[in-house]
């Protein structure tokens, strides 16, 4: 008989590792817990006047390999964007965003004129002939090395729009090796000045030999569709319940050797349930209470990640909003306005019908929008900063109101360690997945999902 494996979450990470789980073993017995009311964690589709639309994670970075991978195993289709680009909101104007940049920091002919001032264009300009101090290993916020290289400007006005609309955070509390390993690495191997490690960044992009390869994906037909499939393909059998206690069962023979599973869980109705292995693919709050009793070490690590939250108002508005052919807008620091980003649906992902589909995201790490601020008013905030950035008083023909509470979260300096110290602490049988590890994408939950289900599998082969 094959193994009986628990996965605890049924989001995108749970939902790969259980497939993962079942190609490995066929014969395996697969129970998924999540209390929600669907599966798919913070990848929500939703229909909004009649049209699909995803109300948590929108796209993925087609450039990492693990989504593209996996929808060609799974047989779906993949989609990019139609090529336009992103507005930058500063100083109350919009600009566009600049071309041969990394997440927002300059390379070299990178133009960010009218973006910053002339004095900052000056430090940017002879940022190569200054000398780099960079220590092997060095982990700094990106906004240590950003504003000690090209000045706050850039940091403010550049760099932070990409990693709000991210992270829900700012680069005075991301990490440089989590935000952009990358270049991190471009640093390791002795690049000059940060605008040399740009461009060797740059240089290193994958090529796809086409004129304007998308840098975003998406699942046709919405991420459901991936969630319905990973679903299926699994066999995975969802209990609609929490789990509120994991320990290690207790029963031993004579010899020494367990007498049943593994490890015991308690669901939040009393129920005991008995798996070989489980997989924790949780957030980070939940995973360090349940790690608590069985592996404190690695529930300490669990802790030291700090979570923010986001809300999405998705809006229709009536078919012809004059809108602009750009695919969205992200708000620098201190701008007077309440999102941090509108995504126009309709223009980046070419989307036809009698509506304009749009997205406005809320939410900061450090503040409580998400978390206190009623629908109504957030849906006011939408229909404002609308007005003040395009002048569209156009009432929507539908909305929704999407809130992910403690989902967002934040990898500061000494990210890397800290997790590799959390896994490391974990008992034999036991994995971790999601998104606070190895990155907050989906890529990166489908690349730690799969170790995850390998880590357990070959645990239980030598058990």
């Amino acid at each position: 008989m094959g193994k009986t494996y628990c996965v605890v979450g049924g989001g995108i990470s749970g939902l790969v590792a259980a497939y993962r789980l079942r190609q490995a073993d066929p014969s395996a017995r697969i129970t998924v817990f999540d209390p929600a009311d669907r599966l798919g964690g913070v990848l929500r589709t939703e229909r909004l006047a009649g049209q699909s639309l995803d109300v948590g994670a929108e796209a993925f970075v087609a450039r990492r390999p693990e989504v593209t991978a996996l929808l060609k195993e799974l047989g779906l289709r993949q989609i990019g964007t139609t090529g336009v680009r992103p507005l930058i909101c500063s100083g109350g104007r919009l600009h566009p965003m600049p071309d041969g940049t990394v997440q927002g920091i300059p390379g070299p002919g990178a133009n960010l004129r009218g973006l910053v001032d002339d004095a900052t264009l000056a430090q940017i300009a002879s940022e190569p002939t200054r000398p780099l101090h960079w220590q092997l290993d060095a982990d700094p916020t990106v906004a240590q090395l950003v504003g000690d290289r090209f000045g706050t400007q850039v940091v403010t006005r550049s760099v932070d729009p990409l990693l709000a609309g991210v992270y829900a955070g700012s680069a005075k509390t991301i990490g440089i090796r989590s935000a952009i390993p990358a270049l991190a690495a471009a640093l390791d191997r002795g690049a000059p000045s940060l605008t040399a490690a740009v461009a060797s960044v740059l240089a290193a992009a994958p090529q796809t030999g086409t004129p304007s390869p998308s840098v975003f994906g998406a699942v046709d037909g919405g991420y459901a569709v991936l969630v319905d499939e990973l679903v299926r393909r699994s066999g995975a059998q969802w209990v609609q319940v929490g789990i509120e206690a994991l320990a290690p069962e207790r029963g031993e023979r004579s010899d020494g050797r367990n007498l049943g599973r593994a490890w015991q869980l308690r669901d939040d109705e009393g129920k005991l349930w008995s798996a070989d292995a489980v997989v924790l693919a949780l957030p980070a709050p939940r995973v360090a209470t349940l790690l608590a009793d069985i592996a404190p070490g690695s529930a300490a690590m669990a802790r030291l990640i700090p979570v923010a939250s986001a809300a999405v108002v998705a809006l229709a508005l009536p078919g012809g909003t004059p809108l602009p052919q750009q695919s969205g807008v992200l708000m620098a620091a201190g701008e007077a306005l309440h999102a941090k980003a509108i995504t126009l649906t309709s223009r980046k992902w070419g989307r036809g019908g009698n509506v304009e589909l749009l997205r406005l995201s809320f939410g900061r790490f450090g503040d409580d929008l998400a978390r206190n601020v009623g629908d109504d008013r957030l849906l006011a905030w939408s229909l404002e900063d609308l007005r003040t950035l395009f002048g569209i008083t156009a009432e929507p023909v539908d909305y929704l109101v999407q809130r992910w509470i403690d989902a967002m979260p934040q990898y500061g300096p000494g990210h890397l360690e800290l997790v590799e110290e959390l896994r490391a602490g974990l008992p034999s049988g036991l994995a971790v997945a999601g998104g606070y590890l190895d990155g907050i994408g989906v890529p990166a939950c489908v690349a730690a999902a799969t170790r995850a289900a390998e880590d357990v599998v070959r645990a239980g082969r030598s058990r």
